[in-house]
């Protein structure tokens, strides 16, 4: 009676257990490209062929095990060397079905689909230009309504839920920013790479992934049928923050697009516009800086995780001068260091703006335990002069 009340819970408790996986799923999730469709029609035939192909070779076992049998008077067949006709014939069938299941059955299929997978030109309407970094992605929009569209894309879950601090989200570690919007219908051809090591954006409703290579430029393509949001992750290992770098695609009607495409440029337009800032303006500007890009490695109270990410409290970096007697930044300045970067540290020149940059510098030189005494206040025109 002991006995059956233990097996009782466990069964509840492992019927509970697949309950509270909402996403649980025996197949593929719901294809929303021609690619997704596609990869899912071949993976379903495939294993069609190989349940057929089990199903026999288990029945002929299970059939010889009980048919010849010792005990119900079977014979052995005496042994005798086959002759080399039969031994000729014997091979070559085998070989024959197994060229007829690989490269006629499985082969044609797999061919088209490949070939789908690289045909990343044709018909295609747009170039977005995706490149992963430690640990968020870049996304720049090369031609079409949302040419010079450019901003990156960072984890959006507050470090307090990380810490249970809070209660996690329903697409906990799967929130963005900003996330990557495209065109319901539209062909959009992706060009691929990566600023340190490799990483892999990855969808898994749109049927491939990409593995984004520092130096190279990669192609996939993506033409999403359905409206809706789509979640997904960087799947190279990539080094601590990879579990921190997830992918987010809203497809919106092309209507929808083209009103955002306009907000976001007028957006960015005015974020361009170079003006001195207050302190205060600056400092509450470079705290989202700072938490949305550099607390992952420095962490949030700027104590880093030495020696591979420095501190930056009390950092001779973060402290020390900027500018020159003749009012140009200094080598390996914290200027220097935030544009150009050097070593781990990546440069963010081409990530943030003059504005986002200036605000992060200030705030890290008067937070975080720091209190510069000199070039305290970094203003943007000072890091526009520094691109310059």
């Amino acid at each position: 009676m002991q006995g059956m009340k233990k097996l009782g819970v466990s069964a509840f408790a492992l019927f509970y257990s697949l309950s509270a996986r909402a996403d649980y799923t025996f197949n593929f999730p719901d294809p929303v490209t021609p690619m997704a469709l596609d990869t899912l029609h071949v993976h379903n035939k495939f294993m069609l062929i190989t349940a057929v192909i089990f199903v026999v070779v288990l029945a002929i076992m299970i059939y010889s095990i009980f048919k010849h049998r010792h005990d119900k008077g079977y014979q052995a067949v005496v042994d005798k060397a086959p002759s080399t006709s039969m031994e000729i014939f014997w091979t070559l069938i085998p070989f024959v079905i197994l060229l007829l299941i690989d490269f006629v059955i499985m082969g044609i299929p797999a061919y088209h689909s490949v070939v789908m997978m690289e045909d990343t030109r044709d018909q295609s309407t747009m170039v977005i230009k995706i490149t992963g970094s430690q640990w968020r992605w870049q996304y720049e929009y090369l031609d079409g309504d949302a040419k010079g569209i450019k901003f990156v894309s960072n984890l959006a879950t507050s470090d307090s839920q990380m810490h249970n601090k809070e209660d996690k989200g329903e697409n906990y570690l799967l929130e963005v920013d900003n996330p990557l919007v495209l065109p319901v219908g539209e062909k959009v051809r992706i060009l691929m790479t990566a600023s340190d090591v490799l990483h892999n954006w990855w969808v898994p409703q749109f049927g491939s992934s990409r593995v984004a290579v520092p130096g190279f430029i990669r192609e996939t393509w993506v033409q999403v049928e359905k409206a809706g949001v789509y979640r997904g992750q960087c799947k190279e290992l990539c080094g601590k923050g990879h579990g921190y770098m997830p992918v987010v695609v809203n497809a919106v009607s092309k209507e929808e697009f083209a009103a955002w495409a306009g907000k976001k440029q007028d957006e960015q337009k005015a974020a361009g516009d170079v003006k001195e800032l207050s302190k205060e303006e600056l400092l509450a500007q470079g705290k989202v800086v700072y938490e949305k890009n550099c607390a992952v490695c420095h962490q949030v109270s700027g104590a880093g995780l030495p020696p591979a990410f420095p501190a930056l409290t009390g950092s001779k970096i973060a402290t020390g001068p900027i500018f020159g007697a003749d009012g140009k930044y200094q080598k390996d300045s914290h200027l220097d260091r935030v544009l150009n970067g050097k070593g781990v540290m990546p440069p963010w020149k081409a990530t943030l703006n003059d504005t986002e940059i200036a605000a992060v510098i200030t705030y890290e030189r008067n937070a975080l335990g720091n209190t510069a005494s000199v070039d305290a206040l970094v203003q943007p025109p000072q890091v526009k002069a520094a691109r310059e």
